[in-house]
């Protein structure tokens, strides 16, 4: 979910990649991560410390809506200002609001996040969700953030502390720990890329006005098995993995690689029965007080 939307595909899952997809594949990969990740995502809305539901929420960086929906789920008479800088996305985001029925209950609002966001109002509930790592002045934003509530009104961050891993360790058998040598070759170029990926934002919470009122770490665990999303999910991830990786690869990775997003192929990754998305977020819950 440009690189200032702040949920780009490339930059969400696998760091910069040699050409940018159009707009139309990067929102199907956000609705595949949605579908995946949608457990995830209402355990993290179920544990906000709310004393009160809100009747508005920001959701800030809101890709094709994954935590949007989440919300208007969770608050069922809360509207939802949806921000994000991509169009494509936005309108993604709408048409399924409109098929829902709960259009009238989201707004969308086309803003960079490192850039003036005009006309949000006075949220009692800020959500961000992988998306702060991506942008510029992460202390700025936390302030605009903290300025932006209502008295008392909470801001719900969630970030990714490392980028899906879908194989097993020891996978595929003619090349085992690729997925590990593919990311270790992009380590670089995401460090440079994303320089707030995996940081501790509690102390920028704090010195931004906020009083953190909780945190946890959650691992994410999603088999193929149980969701019929991991393998086309993992099909994307490992392609664009591919793209950003290749040229820092040998050969016989490559072609492992190729191997695995062959779909019509014996070694297709959607062949496979042992895919599982693994990785870890962390939640902090902050009121401006």
């Amino acid at each position: 979910m440009t690189h200032t939307s702040a949920h780009t595909a490339h930059d969400h899952a696998n760091g910069p990649s040699p050409h940018e997809p159009d707009a139309d594949d990067m929102a199907d990969f956000l609705d595949l991560e949605a579908d995946v990740l949608a457990g995830h995502l209402a355990s993290v809305t179920a544990w906000l410390p709310v004393a009160t539901d809100p009747h508005h929420v920001v959701d800030l960086g809101c890709g094709t809506g994954a935590g949007t929906f989440a919300l208007l789920t969770r608050f069922p008479r809360a509207t939802v200002t949806a921000v994000d800088a991509s169009a494509p996305h936005l309108r993604r985001l709408r048409a399924r609001a409109e098929a829902d029925r709960v259009a009238d209950r989201v707004r969308t609002v086309r803003a960079d996040l490192d850039a003036d966001w005009p006309g949000l109002g006075r949220p009692e509930l800020v959500w961000a969700s992988a998306s702060l790592h991506h942008v510029a002045d992460p202390d700025r934003t936390l302030s605009t953030v903290h300025d932006l509530l209502a008295p008392g009104g909470l801001f719900a961050l969630v970030e990714i502390d490392s980028f899906p891993r879908l194989l097993p360790e020891d996978a595929p058998g003619d090349r085992p720990g690729l997925e590990e040598r593919c990311h270790a070759a992009v380590a670089q170029r995401r460090a440079e890329h994303m320089p707030h990926l995996g940081a501790d934002w509690g102390p920028r919470l704090t010195a931004a006005g906020f009083t953190v009122e909780g945190g946890r770490t959650m691992a994410v665990h999603v088999g193929s098995s149980g969701n019929e999303a991991v393998g086309p999910y993992a099909l994307s991830v490992l392609g664009r993995l591919r793209d950003s990786a290749a040229d820092a690869l040998e050969a016989e990775d490559v072609a492992a690689l190729d191997r695995l997003l062959d779909t019509t192929g014996p070694h297709s990754v959607l062949r496979r029965g042992d895919l599982a998305v693994r990785t870890t977020r962390t939640v902090w819950a902050a009121r401006r007080t």
